[in-house]
């Protein structure tokens, strides 16, 4: 399995506020050791890595995480709670998953 997390980096060069609050939270619970790459879609460079695998997967906001497996379809999540159920099998709430959701609107767009 291989996991690329995509995060954003403004057109004034600051981290995007939630893409910063991410990486953060997979610090804190000890996720960030399972994250293969890190990858930065970067608003002044159009063709940055990031912004090219947004272009490929059809995402339009970052966070996302980009998740490869051998002989399956590869998957693209925008909410961390989502991703960390399902690929890293954490436990996370259903209030913290909620949470997430509803503060998807503050995700910064690609």
């Amino acid at each position: 399995m291989n996991i690329t997390f995509v995060k954003k980096i403004k057109a004034d060069g600051t981290p995007c506020r939630k893409c910063a609050e991410v990486q953060s939270r997979l610090e804190k619970e000890g996720y960030i050791d399972k994250i293969d790459q890190t990858v930065i879609a970067d608003e002044r460079d159009m063709d940055s890595k990031g912004m090219q695998l947004a272009k490929q997967y059809n995402v339009n906001q970052a966070p996302f995480f980009i998740v490869e497996e051998e002989n399956k379809e590869t998957k693209v999540y925008t909410i961390y709670f989502k991703f960390i159920n399902e690929i890293l099998n954490g436990s996370s709430s259903e209030e913290d998953a909620v949470k997430d959701i509803l503060d998807s609107n503050d995700l910064d767009f690609l």
